[in-house]
């Protein structure tokens, strides 16, 4: 799921405030030769350097990242009012110490509720018979590999880009949560570099996670079985995304109108792996998508965010889950999103077809009325 919830905290030295002009001087110094130096700005013990770069962004990251260490400073590359500007942050290298305690015991409860979860849809009830929990395994194991690959594309794509990153946290939701999860995260604990490695921690984790997601609810139709609908029937019904649809008519072709799924507990885990997929990739604050829609249009990603939630309240007319889902965005996680170190140099053009192709995912993966009781 998201990875940056909220701007990271970094660790900041402290310097004494008589020798901070001290500390401008020096920094200005190891800028001077990258940078021609027009304007200058204080806030706090932050400082700004604008003017014409002498190099590319890339290059000028590159060489400043190791000269203001020492320091306890870390770069920002910017294009504002029409020029070049190096922030200077007096942020320093984080380390991530891995609570490994932490990351498997949440790991096992999340485990035990989907477990909960799977044998509730067997028809189980493993509170009154215990012994009977195992049937959840096809759909715990199936919903923990989509989310636990969906995570781990996130990590070692993090990791490839020298970023510091945690071990996914997985979120247990026992009863009466549908799935037993709330999902699973991981926490980025210093900045990106440049746009291009934002895209690709982003996008990393909902490709891989459709690569276990797609195959499972295939495999799962192919395992589940066709009811008459009844006027009287009473159930919990699954909304159809168009991808769902595609598959469901390639699967096991057209069905008649008093037919409907009755859908294996494989399958189920598949629905809610692209579900979660879909919720991810909506383009808005610290989602994957909203990394993608920052990566793609950069400054414009806020008007993007609030044409997202404008969307969602649309699809407020059809369930009331994107209501929340709206206020999450607005209220939680903000529509604000955090720079890379490089926010000058643009992505690839291989990389903007993937990012609006995750978009048009997006549409395809989205369910209008995603749950609801008959």
């Amino acid at each position: 799921m998201r990875f940056w919830r909220r701007v990271p905290k970094f660790a900041v030295p402290s310097f004494p405030s008589d020798g901070f002009l001290a500390i401008e001087a020096e920094l200005r110094q190891r800028i001077e030769d990258l940078l021609v130096v027009d304007e200058r700005l204080l806030r706090g013990r932050a400082v700004s350097y604008g003017g014409q770069l002498l190099v590319s962004p890339g290059r000028a990251l590159e060489i400043l990242i190791p000269r203001l260490r020492p320091f306890g400073y870390t770069p920002f590359l910017k294009e504002e009012r029409g020029k070049s500007w190096i922030h200077t942050f007096p942020i320093g290298e984080v380390t991530v110490k891995t609570n490994l305690p932490l990351h498997l015991g949440l790991f096992l409860a999340t485990l035990l509720t989907t477990l909960l979860a799977g044998a509730l849809f067997n028809g189980v009830d493993p509170l009154t018979d215990p012994g009977r929990l195992l049937l959840g395994i096809p759909f715990a194991f199936t919903l923990l590999a989509i989310l636990g690959t969906h995570e781990f594309g996130h990590y070692f794509t993090a990791r490839h880009h020298g970023t510091a990153v945690t071990l996914p946290y997985f979120i247990p939701a026992p009863p009466p949560f549908l799935a037993g999860t709330l999902g699973a995260v991981i926490r980025m604990k210093s900045p990106v570099k440049d746009r291009s490695a934002l895209f690709d921690i982003a996008v990393a984790g909902p490709l891989a996670g459709l690569v276990v997601a797609i195959p499972a609810l295939i495999y799962g139709l192919l395992l589940s079985k066709q009811v008459v609908i009844r006027d009287q029937a009473h159930g919990l019904l699954f909304g159809d995304s168009l991808l769902v649809k595609i598959i469901s008519y390639l699967v096991l072709g057209p069905l008649p109108d008093d037919v409907d799924i009755l859908i294996h507990p494989i399958g189920l885990a598949g629905w809610f792996g692209l579900f979660v997929t879909a919720l991810n990739l909506i383009p808005a604050g610290q989602l994957d998508g909203g990394h993608i829609a920052y990566a793609l249009f950069g400054r414009r990603h806020r008007q993007v965010s609030i044409a997202t939630v404008l969307a969602l309240l649309g699809l407020g007319f059809f369930s009331l889950n994107w209501l929340v889902w709206a206020a999450l965005i607005l209220f939680l996680m903000g529509l604000q999103h955090n720079p890379p170190l490089d926010d000058i140099t643009s992505i690839s053009p291989g990389r903007r077809a993937l990012g609006y192709f995750a978009l048009l995912l997006l549409i395809l993966l989205i369910p209008p009325n995603p749950l609801q009781l008959q």
